[in-house]
């Protein structure tokens, strides 16, 4: 959204306050479109700009307190900077992103290439250090004004950004937070309670096994003890001694 150099060149040579009311215009208008026409919630809305359409963008992103996110696709500080590397902002500059960026309240994208020739990457970077909530940006190593997107890193970071904002935000996330400690906590209890039934169970099983022991310990000892080969040794003495004596084999 916000796509400054199209909308510039089907104004024809208009330059100044007439293409910036122009270009304020048509952002309005898309934005009106989805609010009214599709239903769109600020809070699922996220504004893209690219190079001087970070202009628009940044304008209505300043405008708007609850927005999902901002792109801000090798942007600009402000016009006259692109040309002239000026330390203050003059009343008849344009696109004063320099003077908005810190207005904007949600997690703001910066990608530029560092190769830029249009846009120095300095621009994209001062916007960066600028923000309030600032994502983690993009310098694309080699990239210049109109090809970044030819870089594989581009789609990844940008895929990234969607997603991570796309998660709900403080106060629901606070709740998930919570939910999640509640369910930790309920899994911890049940851990306790699940420890302390194996140690009940293990100290019962404790409690059992030297009386099994000794019940199989005096099992094996009844088994081991031959008390009838002692009698039977003695019987068998006696007779031969009785043998010898009838015998008269006894001295």
């Amino acid at each position: 959204m916000g796509e400054g150099e199209e909308v510039e060149g089907e104004r024809g040579e208009e330059v100044g306050k007439g293409v910036i009311s122009d270009e304020r215009r048509d952002i309005e208008a898309a934005y009106k479109c989805l609010k009214e026409k599709y239903g769109v919630k600020d809070e699922q809305l996220i504004l893209y700009g690219q190079s001087v359409g970070s202009g628009p963008t940044l304008d209505l992103a300043s405008r708007i307190s609850e927005l999902r996110g901002v792109v801000l696709h090798s942007p600009i500080l402000s016009g006259l900077r692109v040309l002239y590397p000026v330390k203050r902002t003059y009343w008849f500059d344009i696109y004063k992103n320099i003077d908005k960026i810190g207005m904007v309240k949600c997690p703001v994208l910066v990608i530029h290439g560092t190769a830029d020739e249009v846009v120095d990457v300095s621009h994209g970077k001062q916007l960066w250090e600028l923000c309030k909530e600032k994502y983690e940006p993009l310098w694309v190593s080699g990239g210049g004004h109109c090809n970044l997107e030819l870089y594989p890193e581009f789609i990844k970071h940008l895929k990234k950004f969607v997603q991570t904002i796309g998660k709900p935000k403080a106060t629901t996330a606070n709740g998930s937070e919570k939910e999640t400690v509640e369910t930790e906590n309920q899994g911890n209890k049940a851990s306790k309670e699940s420890e302390t039934g194996t140690s009940a169970s293990t100290s019962e099983l404790s409690k059992e096994i030297p009386e099994a022991s000794r019940n199989s310990l005096d099992s094996r000892l009844k088994k081991s003890k031959k008390p009838d080969k002692p009698e039977k040794s003695r019987m068998s003495t006696d007779h031969v001694d009785r043998f010898r004596r009838r015998k008269g084999l006894v001295w």
